[in-house]
């Protein structure tokens, strides 16, 4: 039986993070996918309650946060208009509209396979 060649440990690898543990950490969390998907599929401004209703059951304290989180990551941004009520509008930025090649073929997997799934 031929002898395989050892593989490198742990600490041999360069401190580099994964790119998929990355992307993960970018759009984990429930909401995350959907939001982004909703405003990718719109590209164009949408206030802060359409985009609720859209995402709905989410609350607006969770919507709130994930929008402020991908507003500091650059892949939305938020436009304030000086009304009384104050109106707000989210928008997709050309670097969130990168992961429309990413998420469009998630999307076309669950509508193909989603009915196989155990629940």
């Amino acid at each position: 039986m031929a002898r395989s060649q050892a593989l490198p440990t742990v600490k041999n690898f360069p401190p580099e993070s994964c790119p998929m543990t990355d992307f993960v950490n970018l759009i984990s969390g429930k909401w995350a996918i959907p939001i982004l998907y909703r405003l990718i599929a719109l590209n164009t401004p949408v206030r802060f309650s359409e985009l609720q209703r859209a995402v709905a059951p989410i609350t607006q304290k969770e919507l709130t946060r994930q929008l402020r989180l991908f507003e500091q990551r650059g892949l939305v941004s938020r436009q304030v208009y000086p009304e009384v009520p104050p109106r707000v509008e989210y928008c997709i930025t050309p670097l969130g509209l990168t992961l429309r090649s990413a998420l469009t073929p998630l999307a076309e997997w669950m509508s193909k396979h989603g009915n196989e799934l155990k629940r």
